[in-house]
């Protein structure tokens, strides 16, 4: 035989020289579920690798992180019932506790941490919707001042990139266009620009406690058949401004990764969603394969798609093996 493949997979010293696809803590988003109060770091029972913690544990959490070269977070508010209504009016409120833990981050931790928030209706609403919900329907074009108030609050807060993640149309120009008005033109968007109406929320709902009230999220978030539709979701953002392209979920949607890096000239994004961590790590604690090295090949995998930035709830259990 001319060729030998193999050849260059007889060592790790050569197989290492030959790699494709490298992977650093650098490219890895740490979520964070973040909760009102002090001293809390509360299990979340259906995904056992996350908690919901209190902004003095969230400072701990971080610290650690930091040690393991993970600088980069997004964090989600567990937020009370007796604070939501229709509009989400706590979601810009000054006194907002999910404010409040950004600034407090960033004035203690600066530009040496990059702040990723959440730009959602569904936290703050009585509905438990990403938009406005009016007789049963989500109107689009109510939902977008609202977005636009929460993302204000959010850059003035401190977030370094803000993540619209309701899939509202025009939602991106719209939220660049109150920034620019503002003086944010440094605050990024990485959009959620390929949603996707899965099953595999179930562990991230239960630990915001925000499911829809009644109804589903099908008539905004993208049906799982489609694969061109994130072809226009995509043309769209970037024309309106966005930093950032995401896909979510992350393993279940390798192909629109694929094809978004294959068509786009904007990083990409993917979250490797709860359901999806919880799959593995049920498998794992029945022994049925081997936890570190499915995690492994699950992160390498999205860095062969084209994932430039992955967020994971298994981005510090990686790290801690891989310094």
């Amino acid at each position: 035989m001319e060729r030998r493949p193999r050849r260059n997979r007889k060592s790790e010293a050569i197989r290492s020289a030959v790699r494709e696809s490298q992977l650093t803590s650098a490219n890895l988003v740490m979520p964070i579920f973040l909760v009102d109060g002090t001293g809390i770091n509360e299990q979340v029972k259906s995904l056992p690798v996350a908690y919901r913690k209190s902004i003095d544990q969230v400072l701990i959490e971080i610290d650690s992180c930091l040690a393991l070269g993970i600088n980069k977070y997004i964090m989600f508010p567990a937020v009370s019932e007796n604070l939501k209504d229709k509009v989400a009016s706590y979601s810009y409120d000054e006194n907002n506790f999910y404010l409040q833990a950004a600034r407090t981050i960033k004035e203690k931790y600066g530009s040496d941490v990059c702040l990723i928030s959440d730009v959602a209706m569904d936290p703050y609403s009585s509905d438990g919707h990403d938009g406005y919900v009016e007789n049963g329907e989500i109107i689009n074009d109510i939902t977008l001042p609202i977005l636009g108030k929460m993302a204000l609050a959010q850059a003035k807060a401190g977030f370094d990139i803000l993540g619209p993640s309701d899939m509202m149309d025009g939602r991106v120009g719209y939220i660049r266009d109150v920034l620019d008005d503002a003086g944010y033109y440094n605050t990024s968007i990485m959009s959620y620009t390929a949603k996707y109406a899965s099953a595999f929320y179930g562990p991230f709902r239960d630990a915001l406690e925000s499911a829809p009230k009644s109804g589903d999220k099908k008539t905004y978030q993208m049906d799982p058949a489609n694969k061109s539709e994130a072809l226009i979701e995509a043309e769209l953002d970037e024309m309106e401004g966005a930093d950032f392209l995401m896909v979510k979920p992350a393993i279940h949607y390798l192909d629109i990764i694929h094809l978004l890096k294959q068509n786009s000239s904007l990083p990409i994004a993917a979250y490797h969603v709860s359901g999806e961590c919880a799959l593995l790590i049920a498998a794992a604690e029945r022994g049925w394969l081997d936890y570190h090295k499915a995690i492994d090949e699950t992160f390498m995998s999205l860095r062969r798609a084209g994932t430039d930035v992955i967020i994971s709830y298994f981005a510090k259990i990686w790290a801690e093996r891989h310094q």
